[in-house]
């Protein structure tokens, strides 16, 4: 193989995160991700995994261990280096970020802000050819024709495509997503999920992201790596796991009667929530098959 092929994308040695004596947010962490692969951060709250991402992306320096990123030594940048490495990582976040005022093309645009000179205020101060892209990435979506139409007025699954559109604007080469669809309905998080998949597939991207809905993750990542109170106790490829397993997998990463009891709860609320969203479905449109909940391919859901 070549040297491009077998050096990871994302190498991580010894990562250690303290914030004081007795706060200790990351210990000893280590994981490596290759090119194209699609991983889920899978942990209770308080587990590590926004405080994982953070440091891939340059937002957090380690305490102790190494980050490496694109080849580059993320904890060792700064100024211009930190910043150009961060144009070729994508963020999306749990709660969008978007700026409701503005409409749903400059929101996008604001993706590509860290390539241009000076501040933007308006449509008419973007480059044609960058609202080409951004109108373009709105395509891919499925929201052409929300692209005037001010981000505040959308749904929770809309903004959230939003934040993907404007995250592709960079031209990222990996995409961190923290807890993307913890705030959705069980239908939009399936395809907000299925949307990030077929486009890092079709990209190329490398895709590091936390979730707390086990199911998801089972069926959505290559890989699992478990947290639990900053440690990485579990690192297993997804392909073949079931719900059946999904408490054995929670059970190893859960170490208390409390958290195991909490990781039951969880997953009964989601089983609930999922024949819930399926029984008003039906309700709408009784003709309607769960086939219609799968993007097409283009990345736009039949509703």
């Amino acid at each position: 193989m070549t040297e491009s092929l077998t050096t990871p994308v994302i190498d991580i040695a010894g990562l250690t995160k303290r914030y004081s004596e007795h706060t200790t947010a990351l210990n000893a962490v280590d994981l490596r991700v290759s090119q194209g692969e699609i991983v889920v951060l899978l942990g209770l709250s308080g587990s590590g995994k926004s405080t994982l991402l953070r440091h891939i992306n340059g937002l957090e320096t380690p305490s102790e261990g190494s980050v490496g990123v694109l080849g580059q030594p993320v904890s060792r940048l700064s100024g211009a280096k930190l910043r150009g490495l961060r144009s070729r990582v994508g963020f999306i976040f749990q709660q969008f970020e978007l700026v409701g005022p503005l409409t749903v093309l400059e929101n996008v645009l604001s993706g590509a802000l860290g390539a241009l000179r000076g501040p933007r205020l308006g449509l008419f101060t973007y480059p044609a050819a960058l609202k080409r892209k951004a109108l373009g990435h709105l395509e891919r979506v499925g929201l052409l024709d929300r692209a005037y139409q001010r981000a505040d007025t959308l749904s929770g699954g809309q903004q959230q495509r939003v934040a993907i559109a404007r995250a592709l604007m960079q031209d990222p080469e990996v995409l961190l997503a923290d807890e993307p669809v913890a705030s959705l309905d069980p239908e939009s998080s399936m395809q907000v999920m299925a949307l990030i998949r077929e486009i890092a597939a079709t990209d190329g991207l490398t895709v590091v992201c936390s979730l707390h809905q086990v199911d998801l993750a089972i069926s959505w990542a290559d890989r699992i790596v478990g947290l639990r109170h900053g440690e990485l106790v579990l690192d297993t490829p997804a392909e073949g796991l079931t719900r059946a397993e999904v408490m054995e997998i929670y059970g190893r990463v859960a170490t208390s009667t409390e958290e195991l009891e909490a990781v039951d709860r969880e997953l009964r609320t989601e089983l609930q929530q999922r024949e819930q969203a399926q029984a008003e479905s039906e309700s709408r449109d009784p003709s309607a098959t769960p086939a219609q909940d799968q993007p097409s391919a283009r990345g736009e859901f039949v509703s």
